[in-house]
């Protein structure tokens, strides 16, 4: 099948992979630059001692910045972990949460229902509600948190199905929020009083795979009565700053530079602002094409990961051959669900996202 228009001499390739995902590409050149040189020490950052006074500049400014993007009193603290999301999935019941007390928890896809699983190792697990039933099509509404769990555990944006908390989280009655915000972190601003835990994964909206960041509320901590290993203990990380071990200093130096860019851009309402417009142009044209329906009820769609499929779904395959034609790279499903998947994380631009959903256009045009 021939091009639609010879690809961007500007963009190499319009890249909607889900993760590890799109960085601006000003971060990207000096991510390089720094491996080469590293402030003009005449050594390359990833062969400098963590204890170095350059590398603990790299992670306070990390750290200084996310508290003031994301507006942290002094009730918490940011630490950079190892182990993804996934270790949060674990790692926050065992601190949280005594063999004896309940956490709740909502299922709205994949990861809610990894956590879940691994949660019931620690204490008492209810889950609230689940959209299984639907295929994850939407974010379960009716259902009140119990007054005596420790913890409520949301996942805000579900990359697999598409669905996002985007401008509401439940009411708790004060129950303190546990949240796995891996690939919306930073897209929006935040109401951070509301959560005793926010834990993200840098990959999708942040920097590269390796480094996962956690947000912790101080009174948290110390409740339980079990023994906590040193490397799993949120106080440890606390107390050193991020230095107990040897952390993710690359990863966290890209993570320092995608920062700066985010202030740069105007903070986290332009983020939202920009992000927002994007998901616009995408799903408009999903809903105005006769090939393409969208995959989760409308209010609840995710502004980070636009899930689509084709009315005809003989046609998906020649639909996937066209955007790769035409430089368009990781649209394809999560093998699970199948169809496409459009991430357009913070560092994605809106010419890309324009492009594609011309293509969709195009693609209608020929075989509709």
């Amino acid at each position: 099948m021939e091009t639609l228009v010879k690809k961007s001499t500007q963009v190499k390739i319009h890249n909607f992979s889900p993760g590890p995902a799109i960085l601006p590409a000003s971060v990207i050149k000096a991510a390089g630059a720094g491996v080469l040189n590293f402030n003009g020490t005449g050594l390359s950052i990833l062969e400098m001692s963590h204890r170095s006074k350059d590398i603990v500049a790299v992670v306070d400014e990390a750290t200084q910045s996310l508290k003031d993007l994301l507006g942290l009193t002094s009730d918490y603290e940011v630490v950079w972990l190892t182990g993804g999301a996934s270790a949060q999935f674990f790692m926050a019941p065992m601190n949280f949460l005594n063999e004896n007390e309940k956490a709740a928890y909502v299922d709205t896809g994949t990861w809610s229902s990894k956590a879940i699983d691994a949660a019931k190792q620690f204490g008492n697990i209810e889950v609230l509600a689940s959209s299984k039933e639907t295929t994850y099509d939407h974010i379960p509404r009716k259902y009140k948190v119990p007054k005596d769990a420790k913890y409520l555990h949301l996942t805000s944006n579900n990359t697999i199905y598409g669905t996002e908390y985007t401008n509401w989280y439940p009411e708790t009655g004060g129950v303190p929020i546990v949240c796995d915000m891996s690939s919306d972190f930073l897209s929006r601003p935040v109401d951070v009083s509301k959560f005793g835990l926010i834990y993200a994964g840098a990959q999708k909206n942040l920097g590269p795979a390796g480094v996962t960041i956690a947000i912790v509320r101080k009174d948290m901590l110390g409740t339980v009565t079990r023994q906590i290993p040193a490397m799993l203990d949120y106080r440890t990380f606390i107390k050193e700053k991020s230095m107990y071990n040897t952390p993710p200093v690359y990863a966290i130096y890209v993570c320092m530079l995608t920062l700066r860019w985010i202030k740069g851009m105007g903070g986290l309402e332009a983020m939202e602002k920009h992000n927002r417009k994007k998901a616009n142009v995408l799903y408009k044209e999903i809903d105005a094409n006769p090939l393409f329906k969208g995959n989760v009820e409308k209010r609840d769609r995710s502004l980070m990961n636009v899930c689509f499929t084709m009315h005809n779904r003989d046609l998906e395959p020649l639909f996937a051959q066209f955007a790769k034609e035409n430089g368009v790279s990781g649209i394809e499903g999560h093998r699970s669900v199948g169809g496409f998947r459009a991430s357009i994380y913070n560092a994605m631009p809106i010419k890309s996202v324009k492009f594609l959903a011309d293509l969709m256009k195009a693609f209608a045009q020929k075989h509709a």
